[in-house]
């Protein structure tokens, strides 16, 4: 009996492990800024097919996610959302994250933005 897993099953626990570093680097910034911190990032970083493939793992559960994945799921804009109504990539990612500068400032679009009066 074969143990390989399928290439969707690979996929999605690479999505998972992902999402949960994330996670777990945000469990190091203060409380009131975490959920936002991992939807800001997710919504910078992940393109619509990987952020739809989360909600699908959502929808069924979720299995696998540290809570504060699951409790920033509600600031993650779902990929059928309208453009502009969240942070994400393209136009709107030049604005930088709530409360960032956006890299016209020098702020990076590689890093996390944590509010200068949160952090």
């Amino acid at each position: 009996m074969s143990h390989e897993k399928s290439p969707e099953q690979l996929v999605l626990d690479k999505l998972i492990r992902m999402a949960n570093q994330i996670a777990t680097f945000f469990l190091s910034q203060p409380e009131n800024v975490r959920a936002e911190g991992v939807a800001t990032h997710i919504n910078k970083f992940w393109e619509p097919r990987m952020r739809r493939q989360l909600f699908e793992h959502l929808d069924r559960g979720g299995e696998g996610l540290l809570p504060l994945v699951i409790q920033a799921s509600v600031l993650i804009r779902r990929p059928e959302a309208k453009v502009g109504s969240g942070v994400g990539v393209g136009e709107d990612a030049s604005q930088g994250a709530p409360g960032g500068k956006g890299p016209s400032a020098g702020e990076s679009l590689s890093e996390p933005s944590i509010p200068e009066n949160l952090a």
